[in-house]
Parts: C-alpha cells; sequence; structure tokens
C-alpha cells in the first residue's frame, strides 16, 4: 500500500453505481505489527511477543485483527467513495489470521445506495496470497456530496525506536554470573542508594554500602528499600568514604566502586592522588556507553569526565581503554572515529593533527585492537551517506563504535544532546584503573545506572579472563 498518493479523486455519491468496486494490496512486516501496537496500545502478546506466540494457537506472530480493519478503511477513505466518506457503521467477521509475509488483497464493493440520507452500503473482504477470505464485513458510509481532485496530503515519516533496548541486552548479557563485590562510596540519597540496590536484585553487584551508616538507613528507610543484606562499612564524610572504599579494593574485598551522593571530584581523588591510590601505568579516563536508538550499534564516547584538556599522550591512553572496554563489550575490532570539526588536517586545528598522529601510532602499533581513522567531523563517523557525499573511503567512516572528542567539553555536549535530544542513555564507567570504576550523573535514569553496573560487571569478568 502506498503511504502517499500523489493525487486523490473521490467518487461523490451521484457518481457510484452499485456494483463499483476498488481495492489495494499490502504485504505484512513485523514493521506493521509494531506501528499498530505502538498507536494502538494494543500488545497482545500474541502479536508482539514471538516466544509467546510460539505456544500459542497458531505457533507465530499473526496481526492484531483491527489491522485490516484499518486497511478496509484506507480504502474506503482514499479510494470508495474516497476523500469525504464518513462511517455510519462497520461490521466485521475474521475468518483466518494475517501472519508476517502473508500478501492481503481488501477489496470494497457497491452494493447499494440511499439517496435520502446519500449513504451507501459496501460489502468488505479481505483475502491472503491463497485467495482464503480472512476478513469479511458490510461497511455502511456517508459518501461525499462534492467532487474533490487534489493533491494527498503528506503523511509524516515513522520511525519505530526502541529505548534502552541495547541496555537491557547489556544487563542481559552480564547477568547469569557471579556479581562484582562492589563499594559504593557514600549512597545517602535516594537516587544512589536506589541505583545500588536495584544492581544488586538484577545480581549485578553485591554491594558494600560505604558512608555514614545513619544516613544510608535513614535513605532507605525513606525511600522504603530493603538493605538488610548489605554490609555497611562506617566512615563519616565523602573523603573519609572514598579512602575506605579505595582501602577495601587493595585489601581484596571489594572488585569494584561505585560513585554516590558525593562530588566527583572529592570521589576521583581517593582513586587517583590519595596516600593509597588505585593508579596504573595508563591515564584514567571515562566512557559513555551510549544506547542510541536511531544507531544501529552501541556507540562509545570518550572522555566526558575526567581529562579536560588532553594532549596527545593522553588521547592515547584514553583510546586504548576505549577499545579494552569494547573488547569486553564483545566488539572484537573497534573502529575508532577521531573528531574534529573537519575531515582534513589543519595545522590550526590541534585536534587534526593529533587524529592524524594517533592513526599513525596505531600503523605502528603504539594503539591496538581497534580500527582508527580521523580526523573526522561527527557527521562522516556516524553517517555513510555524509562520508560518500564528502568523497571520504575509511574503514571507520559511517560506522564509528568509539567517539574520541578533543576534550572534555565536547565529548560531554556530544552524549548530553544525544541523551535528551535523541532519546539516548548512556552508561558511565572509569577505565585505567585496577578496578572499574562506576561513575554516572545523578540525573541518569535508572536504566543508565543498572548498565553502568553490568559494563563494570562485563569488564571485570574479561580481566580475568585476559589475566595470565
Amino acid at each position: 500500500m502506498k503511504a502517499v498518493m500523489p493525487q486523490i479523486e473521490n467518487r461523490p455519491f451521484d457518481e457510484l453505481n452499485v456494483g463499483d468496486t476498488a481495492s489495494l494490496s499490502h504485504t505484512l512486516s513485523v514493521r506493521d505489527i509494531e506501528l499498530f501496537a505502538a498507536m494502538s496500545g494494543d500488545v497482545n502478546p500474541v502479536c508482539v511477543d514471538e516466544e509467546f506466540a510460539r505456544d500459542d494457537a497458531f505457533h507465530k506472530i499473526i496481526a492484531h485483527g483491527m489491522w485490516g480493519g484499518a486497511l478496509i478503511s484506507a480504502v474506503l477513505g482514499t479510494e470508495l467513495p474516497g476523500a469525504g466518506t464518513v462511517y455510519r457503521s462497520q461490521t466485521l467477521h475474521f475468518r483466518a489470521p494475517v501472519a508476517v509475509g502473508d500478501t492481503v488483497v481488501v477489496a470494497v464493493t457497491v452494493r447499494e445506495k440511499n439517496a435520502a440520507t446519500k449513504s451507501v452500503v459496501l460489502d468488505c473482504r479481505v483475502t491472503n496470497q491463497r485467495g482464503e477470505t480472512v476478513i469479511e464485513g458490510v461497511a455502511d458510509v456517508v459518501a461525499p456530496k462534492q467532487k474533490v481532485r487534489r493533491e494527498a496530503v503528506p503523511i509524516p515519516e515513522v520511525r519505530l525506536t526502541e529505548p534502552g533496548y541495547r541496555h537491557r541486552q547489556l544487563i542481559a548479557e552480564a547477568q547469569g554470573g557471579e556479581p562484582i563485590r562492589t563499594a559504593v562510596v557514600e549512597p545517602t540519597d535516594q537516587v544512589s542508594l536506589a541505583g545500588a540496590v536495584d544492581a544488586a536484585k538484577a545480581k549485578l553487584i553485591v554491594p558494600i554500602l560505604v558512608g555514614p551508616a545513619d544516613a544510608i538507613k535513614a535513605a532507605a528507610a525513606t525511600s522504603r528499600l530493603d538493605i538488610s543484606g548489605a554490609e555497611i562499612v562506617a566512615a563519616q564524610s565523602g573523603e573519609a568514604a572514598a579512602a575506605k572504599a579505595v582501602e577495601l579494593v587493595l585489601a581484596g574485598k571489594a572488585e569494584a566502586l561505585m560513585k554516590g551522593a558525593l562530588h566527583t571530584d572529592v570521589f576521583m581523588h581517593a582513586v587517583l592522588a590519595g596516600p593509597h591510590n588505585l593508579r596504573t601505568a595508563r591515564r584514567v579516563s571515562h566512557v559513555f556507553v551510549m544506547d542510541v536508538p536511531t544507531y544501529p550499534r552501541a556507540l562509545l564516547i570518550t572522555d566526558a569526565a575526567i581529562n579536560i584538556a588532553p594532549d596527545l599522550e593522553v588521547k592515547r591512553d584514553i583510546v586504548q581503554n576505549a577499545i579494552e572496554l569494547a573488547h569486553a563489550l564483545g566488539i572484537e575490532m573497534p573502529k575508532v572515529a577521531l573528531l574534529s570539526a573537519v575531515e582534513t588536517v589543519n595545522e590550526k586545528i590541534k585536534s587534526t593533527i593529533d587524529a592524524a598522529v594517533l592513526c599513525k601510532m596505531a600503523d605502528r602499533r603504539q594503539i591496538t585492537g581497534g580500527i582508527l581513522d580521523g580526523p573526522l567531523a561527527f557527521d562522516n563517523a556516524v553517517s555513510a551517506e555524509a562520508a560518500k557525499i564528502k568523497h571520504i573511503v575509511s574503514p571507520v567512516a559511517g560506522q564509528a563504535d568509539i567517539l574520541l572528542a578533543p576534550d572534555i567539553e565536547s565529548a560531554n555536549m556530544l552524549a548530553k544532546q544525544l541523551e535528551y535530544l535523541a532519546d539516548a542513555d548512556g552508561a558511565g564507567i572509569v577505565l585505567g584503573a585496577q578496578v572499574p570504576i562506576i561513575l554516572t550523573s545523578r540525573a541518569n535514569k535508572a536504566l543508565s545506572r543498572m548498565a553502568s553496573c553490568a559494563v563494570a560487571l562485563l569488564l571485570a569478568r574479561h580481566g580475568k579472563q585476559e589475566a595470565p
């Protein structure tokens, strides 16, 4: 069925004759079913849940019954009688199911006319590709009085997306193994404490709550959260809680850290600058694992939270950290786009010089495990069409898995623009320390907090597999 007709022409009452007929054909797709479910709110599992439908009467996904009814309405409203038609009544009898891949023909035929009411009765029949009747009924409509011949109104394009789909997949992938013991630093507000409790229920982490015991218990009581099974390690301030959490890691009692209600700089100071810190030979960096519904793969953005204006050496570590995270998430050879404002090297734009050098470093195996290209503008990095228009031939352009931003400002704005303007969701993780560090914003959704814990678990599990 054509979504937009270039011209519409109706058949007013005086032009109609008994026996006049019109029809359309359409092949049912999964997208049709999803769109009808989204529009109507009808999420009957026989229509939208493949696993459920497999054990139901028809053993497969079938169309909603009224989807066929909507096609009948389309013929009446656009073909016969056409523009200006108003329903009076419609009867429908459903004779057989319509499955994905079936091609149906929807036909209406004028049965009788009523001159007093200007109404028309039409027989309606829907048949499948085997000639079987799947729906039949009778429509009673008021036919249009005046002739209409005009351009059709364009129908808005509809894109079906499922926000959070990839993060839910990530959580499911992480579940099933042993959860990681995680020191949650100062979980004294509802948001941070609920994040830890939810992740524990999902068997992603075993939380160790570090901070003022009375404040933690009060937050649990206020939010009606059950923390009876969680260990509490007392610490009277944010600084003390962060330091105690680091001690737990160094003592082998915690395998990951999670930021609670304290400020990020206080939290990270203990991780990086305390007398007993968690530094390694590599620079620490932050990655947002973005679930962007309109992008066909997970998208890693770095560094949006730690390194303010990284130089070339720091960018090398940021890229390597992100590549190794991608490996832990199952991306064997991640494609890394080194972002700038332009896609050509310009000596006046430092990020283009850094991008070119990083690519050469990858050629010389100073960066390993991924495919690098840059400088690339954002559109070239994520859109194959934009890259083609600009004649960019690249194994990365249009299909980037990792975006390296020039600095913290551009990375942070990019991640948040996707979140607030494109229904994206970001899981936050800090890499390069001795253990994964779950670092989320207080404004993050519950799903992103859960996904952040899942990323930490997958990263820790991957690290154990890689250890000699």
